[in-house]
This record gives structure tokens, C-alpha cells and sequence, in this order.
């Protein structure tokens, strides 16, 4: 691949040098600040509130002893130099722009000095207060800008040698790039692992997520066999001796013969409804559903099998509503009507029922009204107290269309469950219980 003509030359090098020393990064979380451990949160501060305690007044006492400088002018440097540490915890590429500034000045200062009886251009203290802020740089910044973080330590210590000629400097410019490298690799070393770290963390809860998802597949599908082993053989069962009763009985009456042939076309219903259910707990999605799910039109049906349990209901369907209702709509409505009627075979056997569907508008009615028992007559579940889930699931029901549903007794002791479905998804009525 050729390279254009001037993508290396000077003037690009530092054109993405003040790019990258001029773009910090975006985070401005405090260095260690996301740590769960509470006590390693302030450690930064703790570290550089100890750091300042200690370099300034040595700092101020090596400019005043070894460059005699003006003792005002020794603390401005010595703070200048020190006071970015607790910047950088927040800031650090903010607070090496103020510490590098310092440094280049702090040499200018002391290259007038004839006599010079420590390091030049820099003092220890000083040296020790970039490379912290160096290593603080690491933790946070790109190694984009690490790196010209460190190209540029290594030009302003040659720019401030060159500015304190006659002085060479001594074994302090090599010592603060040597330092300062080794500070930043340190630091880049340390993120590295960190992140690393981070990710694994990530990867070993989704892992967890994943075998936690498995156990519950494998448990569903347990379950299923459970279901399929035990009840969907008695189901059989009753189905194939209510079929096959009135060929082993021959002086069964008529109407006895017509009652088992209902009985085994409910258990056959009901073996299919919960094949249905058996693949959906088989599977992780339900869309191996292939047979037909009831609707409005298979009411009368229903009406008709409870009626044979001993629960009189009327049906009244308003004319042309069946094909109006959607698939959704229709199979909800079956539901709950199904639901309801269940509850007063269960609750309040023998009472009359009326269940009726009307429109008002866009809206579905549907309506399920029971009188109460009759006297003397003990609910089949008396000895138990109900659950709940038959509302519950009404709820679910109609809040999956976005629907409205009323629940509750009637002054005579009957029962009432009214529903109010949108024919039309973009009316949502809210879901309000009595």
C-alpha cells in the first residue's frame, strides 16, 4: 500500500499529538470509583491528600535550598506541581497539561541560576509528582493518548534542557522518561488486566444466565412427562371406557348411552388442549402449535358441554358478531367465558347461567351472569379455598388485548364477569376490577 505524500510528516505527527492531548476521555467516573469494595473508593484521594502532605514542603525546601529561589516562588512551583494529583483522579489529562506546563517553567526558572547544587532541571519531589499523575493517566486515558502523553515528556525534556544551555542536564531527564514510561506501561498493564477481568465477569454470568435458562427447559420438559405419563393416561382411560360403555352394557338407556358419548368427547377435547400445552412446555416457544385454538364460534359447544355437567346456560350472541372478532380477540373471549363457566360448576353448581356477546361500538361484550345456587346445594370445592388463578388468568387475558374486565357478586348472591374487548387494537381501555 503506498502512503500519501506528508501522512508522516512533522506537521501531521503534531497535529495528532494536540489531538490526542486535547481529547479526554469521556468518562468522569473517579479513578477506582466503581469499585465494590466501599474503602478502595477513596483510596485516590487518600493517596494524593498523603502525596501533597509529603512533596510540598520537601519540594519547596529543594528550589529554596538548591537553586535559592524566592521562597514565594518555591511554593507557587511546588504547588502547581503537586496540586493536579487530586485533579487527575477525575481529570488527569487536565491536571499532566498543568503538571507539564509546570515543569518546563520550573526549568526555565532555575537555567538562571549560576549556581545549582542539586538535580537540574528538576527535583525529586517533582519527578515523583508526574510520574503519579502519569500512572493516573493510564487508568483512564486511550493508549493513543498514553503514548503521546509520553512523546511529549520526552520533547519538553529535551525543549528544557535546550532552554537551561549552559546547564546539561543531569541524570534527572532521563530518570523522570524512564519513570514516566515505565509508570504508563504499568498503568496500561493494570487496565488491561482489569478489563480483561471485567469481561470474564461478564461471560460467567452470561454462562450463568445460560445454564440457569437450560435448567429450566430441562425442567419444564420433566414436567411435561410427568403430565403426559399420568394424567394424559387417565384421560385416556376415561375416554375409552365412556366410548366403549354402551357396547359392554347393551340395556344402557338411550339418554345414559348419549351422557357417555359426551363424556368421551370432552376427554378427547381435553386430551387434545393439553397436548397442546405439553408442547409448549416442551419447547422454548409455543409455535409449534399447529391445530386450530377455539374461538367465539365454538361457544354454543362449550355452553352445551356445561349445561350437560348440570349448570343450565343460556347463550345469546349478537348477530354477525362471529365474524367480526379477531383471532386474538376471539380466543380470549372463549377463555374467559370458559373460565367462567368453570368457576360456576366449581362455586355454584346448578345455578342459571346466561352468557351473552354483544358490540358496542369497536368494543367486544362479553358477558357471563349466574343466579345464585340453588338451596341445599354444597359447592364442589367447599372444603377448599379457591385459589384465584381463574380471575388471574382472566386478567391476563384481557390485558393481553388491551381490554377491560369486571368481576364481581350481584346483591341476589349470583355472580358476574363482564369484559370488554377492543375489536380495534388502537382502542385500549383501561383494565379495572371490582
Amino acid at each position: 500500500m503506498n502512503t500519501p505524500a506528508g501522512a508522516h510528516s512533522p506537521r501531521s505527527v503534531l497535529r495528532a499529538l494536540r489531538h490526542h492531548l486535547t481529547t479526554p476521555s469521556e468518562d468522569d467516573t473517579p479513578l477506582l470509583g466503581n469499585s465494590r469494595r466501599r474503602w478502595v473508593r477513596p483510596l485516590p484521594y487518600v493517596v494524593a491528600v498523603i502525596l501533597q502532605i509529603a512533596l510540598i514542603p520537601t519540594g519547596i525546601a529543594n528550589l529554596v535550598g538548591f537553586y535559592d529561589m524566592a521562597l514565594p516562588v518555591a511554593g507557587a512551583l511546588t504547588v502547581a506541581q503537586t496540586t493536579p494529583l487530586l485533579l487527575a483522579i477525575t481529570r488527569p489529562l487536565a491536571a499532566w497539561w498543568i503538571s507539564a506546563a509546570t515543569l518546563v517553567t520550573t526549568g526555565a526558572i532555575t537555567a538562571r541560576h549560576t549556581q545549582v547544587m542539586g538535580s537540574w532541571p528538576w527535583t525529586a519531589p517533582m519527578i515523583i509528582a508526574y510520574v503519579v499523575l502519569m500512572l493516573a493517566l493510564a487508568l483512564r486515558e486511550s493508549r493513543a493518548t498514553l503514548l503521546s502523553a509520553w512523546v511529549a515528556t520526552v520533547l519538553l525534556t529535551a525543549l528544557t534542557t535546550t532552554l537551561g544551555l549552559p546547564h546539561s542536564g543531569d541524570g534527572s531527564t532521563m530518570l523522570l522518561i524512564a519513570l514516566s514510561g515505565g509508570a504508563l506501561l504499568l498503568g496500561w498493564t493494570v487496565r488491561d488486566r482489569a478489563e480483561a477481568r471485567r469481561l470474564l465477569t461478564e461471560q460467567e454470568h452470561i454462562s450463568e444466565v445460560e445454564r440457569e435458562r437450560r435448567t429450566l427447559l430441562e425442567e419444564r420438559a420433566r414436567i411435561a412427562r410427568e403430565l403426559h405419563d399420568v394424567v394424559a393416561h387417565h384421560m385416556s382411560v376415561i375416554a375409552v371406557q365412556a366410548a366403549s360403555a354402551p357396547y359392554r352394557m347393551p340395556e344402557v338407556p338411550a339418554e345414559a348411552a348419549e351422557e357417555f358419548a359426551a363424556i368421551a368427547g370432552t376427554a378427547r377435547e381435553s386430551l387434545a388442549e393439553m397436548r397442546r400445552l405439553l408442547g409448549v412446555l416442551r419447547s422454548e416457544e409455543s409455535g409449534g402449535e399447529k391445530a386450530p385454538q377455539p374461538g367465539v364460534g365454538q361457544l354454543a359447544q362449550l355452553v352445551e358441554t356445561v349445561g350437560r355437567a348440570g349448570v343450565p346456560a343460556e347463550l345469546t350472541v349478537e348477530p354477525g358478531v362471529v365474524d367480526r372478532v379477531p383471532q386474538a380477540v376471539s380466543l380470549s373471549a372463549y377463555r374467559i367465558v370458559q373460565e367462567a363457566l368453570a368457576n360456576v360448576v366449581r362455586h355454584a353448581p346448578g345455578a342459571r347461567t346466561w352468557v351473552s356477546l354483544a358490540t358496542d361500538g369497536p368494543v367486544l361484550l362479553v358477558t357471563v351472569v349466574n343466579s345464585p345456587p340453588p338451596e341445599r346445594t354444597e359447592s364442589l370445592e367447599a372444603s377448599a379455598e379457591g385459589t384465584g388463578q381463574g380471575l388471574v388468568g382472566m386478567r391476563e387475558r384481557v390485558r393481553l388485548v388491551d381490554g377491560r374486565l369486571d368481576t364481581g357478586p350481584l346483591p341476589d348472591g349470583g355472580f358476574t364477569v363482564a369484559a370488554a374487548l377492543p375489536l380495534d387494537r388502537r382502542d385500549t381501555p383501561r383494565e379495572r376490577t371490582t
